[in-house]
């Protein structure tokens, strides 16, 4: 019995690999982007771990226009602040938080299929 309990699949959790740190959810050394899927070939690209010191809806408002595409800011209770966009934006958001000066490109962690 314990061999087939072994064996049966689990959900995938988009957040598995940032919580596997000692450091947890909450590490602020890195800025992680990921992707989410919701239904058929729509998905979101969420941002976690900025400063605190930013304005979050700037760099959304930013981000909107850059990139023609809808987000918002969630209030996590676990990451705190997160950023959601529609869409695969993972590479875009590297792009421009590098270009823009808010984080360096070796703090970034890109995370998703």
């Amino acid at each position: 019995m314990s061999d087939l309990d072994a064996q049966t699949p689990t959900a995938f959790d988009p957040f598995a690999e940032a919580n596997a740190d000692n450091s947890g959810a909450g590490s602020k050394d890195y800025v992680h982007i990921r992707i989410q899927q919701r239904n058929g070939r729509k998905s979101l690209t969420t941002v976690q771990g900025l400063k605190k010191e930013f304005s979050y809806n700037k760099i959304l408002k930013n981000l909107k226009k850059d990139f023609c595409c809808n987000g918002t800011v969630i209030q996590d209770p676990e990451l705190g602040q997160v950023i959601q966009l529609q869409g695969d934006q993972r590479k875009n958001v590297s792009a421009f938080l590098v270009q823009a000066g808010i984080v360096k490109k070796e703090h970034i962690k890109i995370h998703g299929f």
